[in-house]
């Protein structure tokens, strides 16, 4: 008979939590996303989740282990092994899943203590990449409305065609713009983000990347 937590199904349309809005599902994380929504198919009641910082992979996992009453170790090559192992076979006992998020997986993620690598060798992986043009522009345009600001399509245009698509950069460039724009009281015009980008060194004086 199958425990509790495996019973749970989760909505179609989670994350929902209160800052869940700011999760922008895209081929960059489908992958991980349906994942979770799986979760009762994996081998067993745990899971890595790896991809870049500030990807929202964190959010992911929040939601994930909230809604099924599962367990989160963020940063987890940061914890003691004797810690992770016992957590990871609390979660078998338990049923109650468990996320471990990580910048890398073994074997790049080096782990010392034998029962706890032989576990984590049986555990799925979950990843989250680099965003495509779409995810990007619609990160920056998110970034902007928390700011109570809305960028033009061509100025967004020039943002994916010209700055590098990640997600550190998205916040670069949406801040670098926002203090430019307060400093010389502009408003978000095509000229004005050219010229913010240029001074922060995300784009080159003439635009080019």
């Amino acid at each position: 008979m199958k425990s509790a937590a495996d019973q749970i199904a989760l909505p179609l349309d989670w994350p929902q939590a209160e800052d869940d809005s700011r999760f922008i599902l895209g081929d960059a994380n489908r992958a991980a996303f349906d994942h979770f929504r799986n979760w009762t198919l994996w081998p067993v009641k745990a899971s890595l989740l790896t991809g870049p910082r500030r990807s929202g992979r964190s959010l992911l996992a929040r939601a994930f282990a909230t809604r099924v009453d599962g367990h989160l170790i963020d940063r987890a090559e940061h914890h003691g092994e004797e810690e992770l192992f016992h957590a990871w076979n609390a979660a078998q006992d338990s049923g109650r899943p468990l996320v471990m998020v990580v910048d890398e997986v073994p074997p790049a993620w080096e782990v010392a203590l034998p029962d706890l690598r032989t576990r984590l060798a049986i555990t799925p992986i979950a990843r989250i990449e680099q965003p495509d043009d779409e995810l990007f522009r619609a990160i920056v345009r998110l970034l902007f409305a928390e700011r109570g600001l809305h960028i033009p399509e061509d100025a967004l245009t020039l943002v994916s065609q010209r700055a590098e698509r990640s997600y550190w950069t998205a916040e670069r460039v949406v801040e670098a713009i926002d203090r430019f724009a307060i400093a010389e009281r502009a408003r978000l015009t095509m000229p004005t983000v050219r010229r913010a980008l240029a001074e922060a060194g995300i784009i080159d004086a003439r635009g080019a990347a």
